[in-house]
């Protein structure tokens, strides 16, 4: 199913609940990712993928915001 038409069917609780569970893994993917560069103890390709994953969750943060947050006309 899209992730769009997944949005529309959530209530807005729903989302808000999901919306601090992907902030949280967020962070610890960002803590990961540091933790692995200051021990220089990850390859590069963990790194990439953990990187990607982190981007991942911004979007998908990103689109909850933008449905929780209403539009205002000025």
């Amino acid at each position: 199913m899209n992730t769009q038409s997944d949005l529309s069917m959530k209530t807005d609780d729903v989302l808000r609940v999901e919306l601090e569970v992907f902030r949280q893994e967020h962070r610890d993917l960002d803590d990961a990712i540091a933790a692995l560069v200051d021990r220089g103890t990850g390859d590069q390709l963990t790194i990439q993928r953990l990187k990607k994953q982190k981007l991942r969750l911004k979007d998908k943060i990103a689109r909850i915001e933008d449905r929780l947050t209403p539009d205002i006309i000025a």
